[in-house]
């Protein structure tokens, strides 16, 4: 609803540059929602809204986006995630990760044949004690999109039924 480009374009101009993205909007459609976290936002607020809250989640955001303790790549398969470049290739090719995408996958790689449930996940990856859990589910699907050979029979990220997800090398 912005005058002349929608936010749904706006997110999609930041996500290119790789910053963080809260979205805050009138638009609180579950269709909505779904589209702004898969066009990259890492969180989606919808009016009214407590500035508390708000103010809560441009925090995390902002603590999930700032320096990291860089470690050494991980290498798992055919899968190698680079802390130090954010970077991620599936069988030598590069992938394009969105902040959130890249810190699910680095979590899960960090503790492999773990299974999280999607609030430890939550709070893990997003620093969250609270909020959507299917946020995390957008963001499993997302990933799985394009780091599995077959995202519907997903190999590393997979789905342990009535527990959670856990990373499978």
């Amino acid at each position: 609803m912005l005058p002349k480009l929608s936010g749904f374009e706006v997110c999609r101009r930041l996500q290119a540059r790789r910053l963080p993205i809260v979205i805050l909007t009138a638009r609180g459609e579950e269709s909505d929602r779904i589209m702004g976290l898969e066009l990259g936002a890492d969180d989606y607020v919808v009016k009214p809204f407590s500035p508390r809250e708000l103010v809560a989640r441009v925090r995390s955001v902002l603590r999930r986006a700032g320096p990291r303790r860089l470690g050494e790549p991980i290498a798992t398969g055919s899968i190698v995630l680079d802390p130090r470049s954010r970077s991620v290739t599936v069988d030598g090719s590069a992938v394009d990760l969105t902040t959130r995408e890249f810190d699910l996958l680095a979590f899960l790689m960090q503790h492999p044949g773990q299974v999280f449930d999607r609030a430890e996940l939550l709070e893990q990856v997003w620093g969250y004690t609270f909020g959507s859990t299917p946020t995390v589910t957008v963001h499993v699907q997302r990933l799985r999109r394009k780091i599995e050979r077959d995202p519907e029979h997903p190999e590393h990220v997979t789905t342990v039924w009535g527990s959670g997800y856990r990373f499978d090398s």
